[in-house]
C-alpha cells in the first residue's frame, strides 16, 4: 500500500473542483479515543433489558454493536426458516437486536463530553481549518462533535456554510424543524444524537432555543423513552431500509449519490474502513462518475485493520469498472494523522 501525506494527496484534487468529505466513527475517534471507540463504549452500555446480551460480544469475540447486532438478526431469519413454530424466541432475538441498538445510542449520549468547551478553541480551529476544504460533508457519526464545530464559529473567520436544512418552525417551539431545502450542505447519514423523528416532522434539539445545553436535553429525552433518529442496524441492506423509510435519511443518501454523479468532483474519506455494513454508501461512489476517492489509514499499512481497507477499497474499484466502466475509479490511500484534523 502506498500512503500519502494528507497535502500530497489533496495536491491530486486540484484538477477536480468539487471536493465532498466523508465521516467515519475515525473522526470522533481521533478527538476523544477514550470515549468514541466501541471498546469504551461496552464498558459502559446498559443492557439491563437483557443482561445476557452482553456475553454475546464475548463469544462473537467483538466489541463491534452492529456485528452483534447483525449476528442476532440473522440468528432470527434462520430459525424463522428452520423453526418457524419458535415465534417465542424468534420474538426474543428480535427485541434483543433493539436492545443493543439503544444500549449503543445511550453509551454514546452517556459518554459524551458535556459542553462544547470541553474541546479547546485550537482543536476547533483546526478541525474547522480541515470541514473548510469541502463543499459537502457527510458523516455516518451519531454524536455532536461536527455540529459543535460548525456552530463555533467565534473561534476563526473561516465561513463554512453549514447549512443543514433545519429551519426555526414559524411558531414557538424549542426545537428547529427539517424544512426539506435544497441547500443542505451538511448531511447526518445515519441520523445523530440530536435528531429525533415526532412522525410528522424531524426536530433537531439546539442549545439557543433553551440555553440547556444540548447534551443535557439529549440525556432528558433518553431518560423519557425517546430515542434520536440513528441507524445502527447490523448489515448495510437494513440500514438502506431503514434510511428509505425516512424523508431527512433518504434525502442525504440522494445528495451524496448526486455529488458522486460528477465527473469534476472528489471524495475525501476521513476515518472510515469502507467496510461491508456500508455498502450502501459504497454503492453510491460505485455507480457515480467521481474519478478520485482519497481514503484515510492510521498506523502501520501493513496492519490487519488496514489491509482490510485496501482490500475493501480494491473491491470499490472492481465494482466500478463493472457497473460503470466509461468513468474509471482511483483511490489514493493518505496517512490520516498527517491531516491534523483536531490538530
Amino acid at each position: 500500500m502506498n500512503v500519502l501525506s494528507f497535502a500530497d494527496a489533496m495536491e491530486r484534487t486540484t484538477r477536480l473542483p468539487h471536493k465532498h468529505l466523508i465521516l467515519g466513527n475515525g473522526f470522533s475517534i481521533s478527538l476523544k479515543p477514550d470515549i468514541f471507540t466501541y471498546g469504551s463504549l461496552l464498558d459502559s452500555a446498559d443492557f439491563g433489558a437483557a443482561p445476557h446480551v452482553k456475553d454475546l460480544f464475548g463469544a462473537i469475540g467483538t466489541q463491534d454493536f452492529e456485528l452483534v447486532i447483525k449476528n442476532i438478526l440473522d440468528a432470527a431469519t434462520v430459525l424463522e426458516v428452520y423453526d418457524p413454530k419458535n415465534e417465542a424466541l424468534i420474538k426474543t432475538l428480535k427485541a434483543d437486536a433493539n436492545v443493543v441498538k439503544e444500549a449503543l445510542v445511550t453509551a454514546i449520549a452517556k459518554r459524551h463530553p458535556d459542553r462544547p468547551y470541553d474541546i479547546d478553541n485550537d482543536q476547533y480551529k483546526s478541525c474547522r481549518e480541515f470541514l473548510s476544504k469541502f463543499k459537502h460533508i457527510y458523516t455516518l457519526n451519531y454524536d455532536v462533535l461536527l455540529y459543535w464545530t460548525l456552530m463555533n464559529s467565534d473561534v476563526d473567520r473561516i465561513d463554512l456554510k453549514s447549512d443543514d436544512g433545519f429551519r426555526h418552525p414559524d411558531r414557538e417551539e424549542i426545537y428547529v424543524t427539517w424544512q426539506e431545502g435544497q441547500s443542505a450542505t451538511i448531511h447526518f447519514l445515519h441520523g445523530a444524537l440530536h435528531l429525533f423523528d415526532a412522525g410528522a416532522e424531524i426536530l433537531k434539539y439546539t442549545w439557543s432555543k433553551t440555553d440547556i445545553p444540548i447534551v443535557e436535553q439529549i440525556r432528558q429525552a433518553l431518560s423519557e423513552d425517546k430515542f434520536p433518529l440513528f441507524v445502527a442496524e447490523g448489515d448495510s441492506e437494513s440500514k438502506l431500509r431503514k434510511i428509505m423509510h425516512s424523508a431527512y435519511l433518504h434525502k442525504g443518501l440522494r445528495s451524496l449519490e448526486s455529488s458522486a454523479d460528477n465527473s469534476r468532483a472528489s471524495f475525501v474519506m476521513f476515518g472510515h474502513s469502507l467496510a461491508d455494513n456500508d455498502m450502501h454508501v459504497l454503492k453510491c461512489i460505485g455507480r457515480g462518475k467521481t474519478p478520485l476517492v482519497l481514503v484515510s489509514v492510521y498506523g502501520d499499512p501493513e496492519s490487519h485493520a488496514n489491509k482490510a481497507v485496501e482490500a475493501n477499497a480494491s473491491w470499490l474499484v472492481r465494482y466500478r469498472g463493472e457497473v460503470n466502466s466509461r468513468y474509471p475509479l482511483e483511490i489514493v490511500f493518505y496517512d490520516a494523522a498527517t491531516a491534523h484534523v483536531w490538530g
